[in-house]
């Protein structure tokens, strides 16, 4: 359990800009940012877990959670013998994972949870434009109905949110996400700065 890798966790709703978040905090020193759809994409189809994710993803069915999370440990490990993650240097930044509670609850043996970042989205009416203009700006025009969008928030109140209330209150920052990329980021900075002061050294000073 010592040697678990310190995380924070990006969280919120579909749309609320985890991904966006994550890979500037991963662009700086000292973070690592690792997302769950860029495991999934960068898994080698030819190897036996990629054989065992084609089996259920060609079927249309979700992943169970023991594979995403043996997905996720080969990612990881493969990272940090590229020495691209340096586990005694970096903080983690986790974005879509833990999706459930059942994978925080499998995930405690990996990861020590330091703040769990929970970018707010209060208005569900600006965020469901927001995802419109998303999809159609990247041409996915199926993730453009707004009935697929709504049903995306369903299955995120009644399955990802409860993950929230695994965590102890304190971990958890609540972010509003609905201002522009650099002012979101500026509040989410103001939380994670003083942690990874907390937990490492400078990566550039030393100290």
């Amino acid at each position: 359990m010592a040697n678990r890798y310190k995380t924070i966790l990006l969280f919120g709703a579909p749309g609320a800009g985890k991904g966006t978040q994550g890979k500037i905090l991963g662009k700086i020193p000292g973070f690592f940012h690792q997302a769950c759809g860029d495991v999934f994409r960068a898994l080698d189809m030819t190897s036996d877990l990629g054989k065992k994710f084609v089996e259920y993803s060609s079927k249309g069915l979700l992943v169970p959670d023991d594979l995403t999370i043996e997905m996720w440990r080969s990612n990881i490990n493969a990272q940090t013998v590229l020495s691209l993650y340096k586990p005694h240097e970096d903080l983690l930044v986790l974005d879509g994972i833990p999706r459930n509670v059942a994978q925080a609850k499998a995930m405690e043996e990996y990861i020590e949870v330091l703040e769990v970042i929970h970018l707010v989205c209060p208005d569900l009416d600006k965020m469901v434009a927001r995802m419109r203009r998303r999809a159609l700006k990247e041409n996915r025009i199926d993730d453009a109905d707004e009935r697929v969008i709504r049903r995306r928030f369903e299955v995120y109140d009644r399955e990802t949110k409860p993950v929230l209330e695994y965590y102890e209150a304190s971990l958890i920052k609540n972010v509003d996400a609905m201002g522009s990329p650099s002012s979101v980021l500026q509040h989410v900075l103001e939380v994670v700065v003083p942690v990874q002061d907390g937990h490492f050294k400078n990566p550039l000073s030393g100290v």
